[in-house]
């Protein structure tokens, strides 16, 4: 890999939940008082559904359970904030002894525009990798989890204590990496758009996504709740959950059967697509529901939706490329791969 110097160390982060709770109330004071009238409010109305046998004793009793329910919840928050923010502390200060540093929140991500003369510092969950390796251009990414207690980290394999021996190889270009393979979406109008884990293809309503569907040489037009494309990374999450889902079906009619399901390897340079719950009709079929894309290959759709069609990736639906009638996208293997530092 180019070796450039690096200058800057770029720290990505998301608001905790305590912040985020902050900015929906204002004040961490408003936050507090309404998961408290939550609660309490919520255990009231069960006692007074049996409040007849129950003395004034038990009630109040049982009413101050709820209050401290509350502040023990809250303090969950407290707490899960507060071990972040010394995480983040201690990961900016080690930085800030060799390099420039700055904090890029999740939100500016889309927008920024990284360079090679930058160290990119990932501190948080596995999610905040996804978001990031779409953007990151090819450039090696340090995961750290600040939180073990709290996070898998299974895209995580640093800590606080020990991240700045993967910045120092990063710095040398002496690193190990993974490669991992990412999906790309390809529009007629030439937007394009990356997947760390998975695409969606569907409508941002409840309605049903119409379009048609092009694979392997066989094309027909479909009624669906959508399309699942995963990559390697992302087959142990969302694309698992269907095998989960016709399993529990299949059990129902024949006890015995069982599909197995294997992971993608995060590497394989290969991709999975699920039709999720295709109807057929006089119009619409339902034979092209599943398949692997391999290099060199594309999953082709174009949109019949009037409007409300919609891709977008990794759980991210602010995040998005409209896909209403007249609009063929094409899904395949990306070129660019995520470079995740171990």
């Amino acid at each position: 890999m180019q070796n450039q110097k690096k200058e800057t160390a770029i720290i990505i982060k998301r608001p905790t939940r305590l912040e985020l709770l902050k900015s929906r109330f204002n004040t961490a004071a408003q936050a507090k008082f309404y998961i408290k009238q939550n609660k309490v409010a919520y255990k009231q109305k069960k006692i007074q559904m049996k409040s007849g046998g129950m003395s004034k004793k038990e009630i109040m009793q049982q009413e101050a359970e709820a209050v401290q329910e509350a502040e023990n919840e809250y303090s969950q928050y407290e707490e899960e904030h507060r071990v972040f923010y010394d995480s983040l502390s201690s990961v900016q200060k080690q930085l800030s002894e060799i390099l420039k540093v700055k904090i890029l929140e999740q939100n500016y991500i889309p927008n920024y525009i990284f360079s090679d003369k930058e160290i990119i510092v990932v501190v948080g969950q596995d999610g905040l990798v996804a978001n990031v390796a779409k953007y990151a251009n090819g450039l090696p990414i340090i995961g750290v989890n600040p939180d073990y207690n709290r996070y898998d980290g299974v895209l995580l394999p640093f800590n606080p204590d020990n991240f700045m021996r993967a910045v120092e190889n990063v710095i040398d270009n002496s690193f190990d990496y993974e490669a991992v393979t990412m999906a790309e979406a390809k529009l007629n109008d030439g937007q394009t758009m990356l997947a760390f884990n998975d695409f969606f293809i569907g409508i941002n309503s409840h309605a049903s996504a119409r379009y048609s569907i092009e694979f392997n040489n066989e094309k027909e037009y479909q009624i669906s709740s959508g399309i699942i494309i995963s990559t390697g990374v992302g087959s142990t999450g969302w694309l698992s959950s269907f095998f989960n889902m016709a399993n529990g079906f299949v059990k129902q009619f024949f006890p015995t059967v069982k599909i197995p399901f294997q992971p993608i390897d995060r590497q394989a340079r290969e991709l999975m697509f699920v039709v999720r719950e295709p109807f057929v009709s006089k119009t619409s079929q339902a034979n092209i529901v599943v398949g692997k894309v391999y290099e060199n290959q594309v999953l082709r759709i174009e949109s019949h939706m009037p409007q409300n069609g919609f891709i977008f990736s990794d759980g991210i639906q602010t995040d998005y490329l409209e896909f209403n009638s007249g609009t063929i996208a094409e899904i395949g293997i990306s070129r660019q791969q995520a470079i995740l530092v171990k």
